[in-house]
């Protein structure tokens, strides 16, 4: 059985759904403070099977020690946490707290029970540094003063320091990057709040006409001056996991980390084409309140294609089509 944290979340409820899919037995762990129980509704619905799922926070060790306990896990897909750089400036004490906190307790609760194998989803933004060619033998940029970036960077710290200590741990870190789509003929996708962080759901209420326009930063060194960034289906995502469970089972233990990217392409080059498929008018205007972004964060993958035979097949096109499809299918089913 595989516990999946955060397994309601947009990529987690993906990751679960996937799973599923493939025959594997999963049970979700979710605070719900970014998530909802429809999504497990959802997930119990298109798969036809009852899901496991029990609401506590990761970070309360003795209640998820009970989780270990009750079911035979032999696995843990790491996905909770709190995800926005841009938000993490304004609340770095929230982050630190619940994405290193979460780290910590999980760990803990794996080591009591003997449970060694982990999947932890990171980000390319962990690197701290700017290019499109971000590989896993680059060093962090450890002055890097973004409180997302320090506490992803922390995390793996931690992950590793254990592993030096323990060698029975046998421990996957996937780096990916911005995750966009949904799952097949709209069945499952991102619930995306009134007041979205990500840049594709912004864009996406615009063309549904519930936002007149998206802010813009056009302070990037980049050729049309916004940030670029690599993409990547969740269901690319949802198939990397896969290959690292696989790689999980065949590695003589350690850990290692690999880069998830897709597609590149700048913030403008993005809006282009959620216009093309939406087939409306996404209007911008210049950010009020500008702050300190990496001007590009993307990687070619390489390692991911030589030890995972992994490599993102769908393109910034069939994400956003996928994308919004599913929100369209979620505008029409609200009251």
């Amino acid at each position: 059985m595989i516990l999946v944290t955060g397994g309601l979340g947009f990529i987690g409820s993906h990751v679960v759904l996937s799973l599923l899919a493939h025959g594997q037995e999963v049970v979700i762990v979710d605070n719900l403070a970014n998530a909802n129980l429809h999504t497990l509704e959802r997930l119990e619905y298109i798969s036809g099977m009852y899901v496991p799922f029990v609401k506590l926070d990761v970070r309360n060790t003795p209640a998820l020690n009970k989780v270990f306990e009750q079911y035979s896990i032999d696995a843990v897909i790491h996905t909770a946490g709190f995800k926005s750089i841009e938000e993490s400036r304004l609340k770095p004490l929230e982050y630190y707290n619940d994405n290193v906190s979460c780290i910590m307790s999980l760990m803990r609760a794996m080591q009591r029970t003997g449970v060694r194998n982990l999947i932890h989803l990171s980000s390319l933004a962990v690197y701290g540094i700017s290019s499109l060619e971000l590989h896993e033998d680059i060093a962090f940029n450890f002055a890097n003063p973004n409180p997302y970036i320090k506490s992803q960077q922390m995390i793996e710290e931690i992950i590793r320091d254990t592993v030096k200590t323990d060698s029975d741990w046998n421990v996957a870190i996937l780096r990916i990057g911005n995750v966009v789509g949904a799952f097949e003929h709209g069945v499952l996708g991102e619930f995306i709040p009134p007041l979205p962080k990500n840049i594709v759901p912004l864009a996406l209420q615009v063309a549904a006409m519930q936002r007149d326009v998206i802010e813009l930063q056009h302070s990037a060194d980049t050729s049309d001056q916004t940030v670029e960034r690599s993409f990547v289906h969740v269901l690319d995502v949802c198939e990397a996991v896969h290959a690292s469970l696989y790689w999980l089972q065949q590695h003589l233990r350690g850990c290692e980390s690999f880069d998830i990217a897709g597609e590149h392409s700048s913030i403008l080059g993005l809006i282009e084409q959620v216009e093309k498929v939406t087939q409306s008018k996404i209007n911008t205007i210049d950010a009020v309140y500008a702050y300190e972004e990496l001007d590009q964060l993307g990687s070619i993958s390489q390692k991911a294609l030589q030890h995972l035979n992994w490599k993102a097949k769908r393109s910034i096109e069939q994400m956003i089509q996928d994308e919004w499809r599913f929100y369209q299918n979620s505008l029409s089913k609200t009251p």
